[in-house]
């Protein structure tokens, strides 16, 4: 794929910000547990907090092709961190594909001079299936109000505005699902359990509990029932952008591990030179390449607002994010003994990376997307 001079030249723009603004606290930060609210304020003068808002709403105006090259680069930087700013972008995707100007233009003045959003779907009972949802929003005259219990939200205690899969109507199932904006300072509105995970440390990742909170009927984002589609239009969206990240995290992985190959000198020689870690490198090499051309091509589908976008993100999110394990895995395999110590930069790395396999949909369910879309495709 070719690139034009201005995609490099904001690629190269956010990989000195990796290298020389986030990579340096990501260590400190991983620690800690903390969100680098100093380093979110750098993205939002550069422009790329938000990178799939349109112009239009003071976002960049970029394709998604070129958001993917940037969130590569953060990525690149540190996982957490770009996740946290990609969650923006995530929790804006069902404005633009069924909310008002009204609603769109209203995350954008919260969002653009440097608030947070969320995405806020799971549950504890509800995560692949959907339809579980027990969060409900009962209409009462101009108003719905509001009651149940999300987890896992990125960004769920930093966020300013989040959209909310509720169920108006229990007895439908995923039939009966509702979307809606909702303002983060609306009474009843509380965080709950921050979670201390595993990776992805840089994230804000917690509960958010709604106790009879009131919203305007106007915060409904489409009709009442559309809320499952929203949602998984919403994850067909983002899959590129996972892809992407997982990229990003993997070619960190073979840089160090390829660098750390030509340094390490055993029997006499670096380790590069001996077959089996050579293949090693090969291998990875070669995939890392493969899962960058699938991704780049689910956004260019997403460009082209093509049908075809749910099974080839599904298929880029799942194999670039099995690829991410396995570079990982790898690189932490050529450090040695050194790759599971905490001095050395790819156990961070491999704790990052298992997450990815889970969340935006697990690659279990992409895999049920892929052969429903296959078997659609070539039925007999």
């Amino acid at each position: 794929m070719v690139f034009t001079q201005e995609q490099l030249g904001l690629q190269q723009m956010v990989h000195e910000f990796a290298e020389k603004e986030i990579r340096p606290v990501a260590k400190e930060y991983d620690k800690t547990g903390e969100f680098p609210m100093e380093l979110y304020k750098k993205t939002v003068e550069m422009g790329i907090h938000c990178l799939d808002m349109p112009e239009e709403y003071g976002g960049p105006g970029i394709s998604h092709v070129t958001a993917s090259l940037l969130r590569e680069e953060m990525s690149w930087g540190d996982a957490g961190f770009s996740l946290s700013v990609g969650a923006n972008s995530l929790g804006m995707k069902p404005l633009m594909i069924a909310g008002t100007k009204e609603q769109c233009q209203h995350f954008a003045d919260i969002v653009v001079p440097g608030g947070f959003s969320a995405f806020a779907l799971t549950e504890p009972d509800a995560g692949s299936d959907a339809g579980s949802v027990k969060t409900t929003a009962v209409r009462v005259g101009d108003e719905y109000i509001l009651n149940g219990r999300k987890c896992f939200i990125t960004n769920g205690g930093l966020a300013d505005i989040y959209t909310v899969v509720a169920s108006t109507d229990k007895s439908k199932g995923t039939r009966g699902l509702t979307m809606f904006s909702v303002d983060r300072n609306t009474p009843g509105i509380s965080v709950g359990k921050h979670e201390d995970k595993l990776g992805i440390r840089l994230s804000n990742t917690a509960d958010v509990i709604f106790e009879d909170v009131r919203i305007p009927a106007a915060n409904r984002i489409g009709d009442e029932g559309k809320g499952f589609k929203i949602a998984m239009m919403t994850l067909n969206e983002g899959r590129a952008s996972t892809a992407a990240s997982a990229c990003g995290i993997a070619r960190a992985a073979f840089e160090y591990a390829i660098r750390y190959s030509q340094e390490r000198i055993t029997f006499g020689q670096p380790i590069c030179k001996n077959q089996a870690v050579a293949f090693m490198l090969a291998d990875m090499g070669t995939r890392l390449e493969a899962a960058r051309l699938m991704g780049l091509k689910a956004a260019e589908l997403q460009d082209l607002r093509s049908p075809e976008l749910g099974m080839y993100g599904a298929m880029a999110k799942c194999f670039a994010t099995d690829v991410l394990q396995e570079i990982v895995s790898n690189a932490v395999q050529i450090f040695g003994g050194y790759g599971y110590m905490r001095d050395y930069p790819v156990e961070k790395l491999y704790r990052d990376s298992k997450i990815y396999q889970i969340f935006e949909g697990t690659n279990q369910i992409q895999r049920m997307v892929i052969s429903g879309q296959l078997l659609k495709k070539y039925a007999l």
